[in-house]
Parts: C-alpha cells; structure tokens; sequence
C-alpha cells in the first residue's frame, strides 16, 4: 500500500480526474509515462481529490506509470486510483491476472468498470445477466478485503437504465452492497440531456440507497450540465478531465465544472486558494498534451471575459459586473478589451487603462482613436488579434508622432524559380537609423523570411536586442474582394521576446508588402518592450 495523503476536504463530495485515463483516449494525445507523471503533479497542485492514473497490467506504460508515481511523486492532496475491469466470467477473482495486477498496482483506490446494460451483458461479455452480477459482487469484495477502497463505473448506466430499469438498479445495489463506496452512472455513448440525467439519477438514489457518481461524455455537448444536473439530484461524486480531453468529442470538463460548484453552488471542492489557479492549471496541461488552449473554453479561455462591443464596453466602464458572470480573477484570468471597428469611447478608454494611459479627460483624442480605428478596420485591418499594433497607433496618437526607430528608404524580395525545380529567396532593406544608411541582403525560406532576416542582418549592431526576438506565427488571409489574386491581403505575425509574446498586423494588394508592415510593427514594439527610446 502506498502512503495516503491527509485528505484537505470532507469525504462528503469527490472532484475525480481521469485525464490520465479517459483523457488520454482523445484523437491526438499520445501520452509519454513522462507526460502522465507531469499532470498528475498538476492536478494534484490543484486539489483534486482523486486522479485516475490508468489501467495497470493493460500496457506497459501504465504499469510503468503506477510505479514511477508511488516512487516520483508526493500527493498532498490526491489520491492515486487504478482503473481495471471485474472479474472475467466463469473466472476465480483470484485468479484473475488482471485483479492481481490492479492490487500489484499498490493504488489505494481501485475503479472497477461493469456492465450495466443487459444488451452488454449478453452480446459483449456473452455471459448471463446472473454471472455479472456475481462478478460484480466477486471483484468488489475481493479487493475491499484487501484493503482497497472501490469505485464502480456502471458503463452504458442510462442507455441499460432505459431498456431495463430493474436490471441497471440491480447493477448498483449489488456493488453497494458489496463494498463500494460510490457507485458511478456512466453515459457511456454521450446521448443524455440535463433532465433525463436528473430524474434517472433521482430514482436510482431513492430505489438503491447507493451514494451515486456521475460520468458524462460530451456527444449532446452537455457533459457539463448533465454532470451538474446529477449532481443536482443527489450525485456526490463527479468524475471529469481537463479541457473536456476524452473519446470521440471529449469527457466533462473539470474547470467548469469545478468552477460552478465553488462560485455557483457554493460548495468548496478544492483547497484554498486553488480556485485561483484554475486557468494556469489548464494551459499547463494542454502545454504537455500538445495541444493549443481553446480560446473559448468557459473560465479560463483568452477569450472567456473579452468584451468587444461598444456597448459592453460602456457598460464596463461604470461596472464590470454588468458584462461579467463572476470577477476572472477568482479563476486565475483575466478581463480583456477588444479593439475593432465596434469600439466606441469606452472600449478605448478601457483599452488605454489596460495599457497604462488614462484618456477620460481627452475626449477629442480618444474620439480621433476611435475614428482611425473604424477606418483603417474598414481597410482590412483587424485590431483585437493585433494587439501590439494598436497600442503603437495609440501611442502615436497620444505622443503626436510615431514611434519610429528607423526609416526605410526601400525594400525588395526576389523569388528565383530554378531550372532543378528549387526556388531561392533573397531580400534587400535599405534604412536609415540613428544617421546612418544601412543597407543589407538576406536568403531565407520564403521571401517573408528573406525580409526578415535583412531586416537583422541591418538592425542588430545598432539595435542588439533584436536578437532576442523570434517569429513564432504567421497567418495570411485573402479578404473579400472581386480581383482574385489581386485581392487585399491581411498578415498576422507573432513575435516573442522569450518573456511574453505579441501580435502584429498589415494590410496591402501584395502578401509580401503586407507582411513587411507587419513586421515592421512587431520589431519596433519589441524596442519598445525593450525600453529603448525611438528615434528622434
């Protein structure tokens, strides 16, 4: 047996992760023991009560992963649990490989999976509804006896509920009664709604006695509502992963769900002052999972307290509250104020407060703001994915010129088709800074990256912080327009100084001269960002 932490909540309500597990089942995870033993330090960071770190004897790396965990980490506030499978049919439980390898686990807690649905039953483990029963009873007792504590997930629960209802209660009493401390009601397939979820579980509770769990796939796209529809109808249990990772669409996502129960129910289900942590713990695991954070997801997306409507804004200004379900940062983010063509004086004046400049009482600069805005979004541009660019036209407007640091006095890029198929790519910048003419020529991948590197060749001897900066994303679309090839270009560019990271825009006919402005854009607030004055 391994240590067990002191648990930091009541025993009353579990938040149960099975990232691990049932998150790692999505399209494109592909987890490494490495990668398993990294989240399972960040949900336990968070305060989950229990992470289900596999199925130990099913492949090597989970067998793995249970011994590195016992060995690596020290939970302080979870419990480390085996997922594993009753007893085959017509099998001793001692006997039973795979029940052996759940206890050589050494996993305090151990979730069996059973079949639930009669249909199951027969056509896929091909045994009778009595001999399910008895493994049910079989395995679950066994392993109490042996000093773990066992959750059963009763798969296909409400599907098996509706075609027999007497049997799936069956189900539940039985390993109740057996010894398990909670019993999961599974919607295996994900075609439950809110309501259906809230009187099934209501009446298994009343029929069984049993202390009941919920766990909900995202196929309807209401994982969420039915894991807290059940937990409205008497669910003390709720099982979850991060980001909604899992089979097919995905699992309930914890961070709502956690968020809801703490900031909606009032019910403490993580320690104090995790609750704060709640978005940090999300991008810290789509980072190892490799995967990009949603910017939409509830709570914790970039995009979860971003207001971009003019009159949102106006609001806003008098009370946030009247935009905001709940202050961003109990949850660890933050409120955002998008710059576009909707913008009216408060969306700048709240934007210009973010950024350090107080514009309340000039109401002719802000309305000139607003006007530049509107017009050059007109033209192509888009200012809430451009960031950085817009606050260089707002520092423009409020310092009465703009911020240049050097001056061009011609550029090029040239694309050489060769006879062996290969393409070169060569650029030359011609600029003025600090008084002198630079003049130099660079190869690249692509001519953006010809720009680019010219762009250095010339400016790092006068501007050496350049060299920190590194071209980490670069978007072109094609917008709207009649002339076909000849339409007008918008480029997207992302620069990071290895401290933070920015986005810049350009708009042009031409894809390179677009890019070049917004290039252009990204090195002169990376100086900025530097603290490097402009040039005179």
């Amino acid at each position: 047996m391994t240590d067990v932490p002191e648990p930091s909540l009541s025993d009353a309500f579990h938040v149960f992760d099975t990232t691990l597990r049932d998150g790692a089942q999505r399209e494109g995870i592909n987890l490494t023991v490495a990668d398993k033993l990294t989240i399972a330090r960040h949900l336990d960071d968070y305060g989950v009560g229990f992470i289900e770190g596999g199925w130990p004897g099913a492949n090597p790396r989970d067998t793995e992963f249970f011994q590195r965990a016992r060995a690596e980490i020290d939970f302080k506030h979870a419990q480390l649990v085996a997922f594993g499978a009753t007893r085959k049919a017509g099998v001793r439980v001692e006997d039973d490989p795979q029940v052996t390898a759940l206890l050589e686990s050494k996993a305090p807690v151990v979730t069996l999976v059973a079949k639930s649905h009669v249909r199951h039953v027969e056509l896929a483990l091909r045994t009778t509804p009595e001999e399910n029963l008895a493994m049910v009873r079989d395995t679950v007792a066994y392993l109490r006896a042996q000093g773990r504590r066992v959750f059963l997930d009763c798969e296909h629960f409400f599907d098996g509920y509706a075609l027999d209802p007497a049997y799936a209660k069956e189900v539940v009493r039985t390993a109740s009664e057996a010894g398990a401390d909670v019993v999961v009601l599974c919607d295996t397939n994900g075609g439950m709604l809110p309501a259906q979820v809230s009187a099934v579980v209501r009446t298994v509770l009343a029929d069984t006695g049993a202390r009941l769990g919920i766990h909900a796939q995202d196929d309807t796209g209401c994982a969420v509502a039915n894991t807290l529809a059940a937990v409205d109808a008497g669910a003390t249990h709720v099982q979850c992963t991060a980001n909604g990772y899992g089979e097919r669409v995905g699992n309930s996502n914890l961070f709502p769900v956690v968020a809801a129960l703490e900031l909606k129910y009032g019910r403490r289900v993580l320690p104090p002052g995790k609750l704060a942590e709640t978005t940090r713990i999300s991008h810290a695991v789509a980072e190892v999972v490799n995967l990009t954070p949603s910017t939409h997801q509830p709570y914790v997306g970039v995009s979860a307290f971003a207001h971009k409507a003019g009159l949102h804004a106006s609001a806003i200004k008098v009370d946030p509250d009247l935009y905001q379900h709940i202050d961003p940062a109990l949850v660890g983010n933050s409120m955002r104020m998008l710059v576009s063509d909707m913008a009216g004086r408060a969306s700048i004046e709240l934007k210009g407060k973010e950024l350090g400049f107080d514009l309340s009482g000039d109401r002719e600069l802000v309305g000139r703001v607003v006007a530049r805005v509107k017009e050059r979004e007109l033209a192509g541009y888009t200012y809430e994915a451009a960031d950085a660019s817009f606050e260089l036209l707002l520092r423009e407007e409020v310092e009465g010129r703009p911020r240049r640091y050097f001056e061009v006095e011609s550029w090029r890029a040239i694309v050489e088709d060769r006879p062996d198929g290969t393409h070169a790519n060569e650029a030359t910048v011609k600029l003025w800074a600090k008084g002198e003419r630079l003049v130099a020529t660079a190869e690249g991948n692509g001519p953006v990256h010809a720009l680019d590197r010219a762009l250095r060749v010339a400016l790092e001897r006068i501007y050496p912080q350049l060299a920190g900066l590194e071209l980490v994303d670069y978007k072109v679309r094609i917008l709207e327009g009649r002339l076909g090839t000849g339409s007008t270009t918008r480029v997207l560019v992302s620069t990071s100084d290895g401290q933070g990271e920015w986005s810049t825009v350009g708009v042009a006919e031409n894809v390179i001269a677009a890019s070049w402005q917004a290039l252009d854009d990204a090195y002169a607030y990376g100086l900025l960002r530097a603290g490097v004055e402009p040039q005179e």
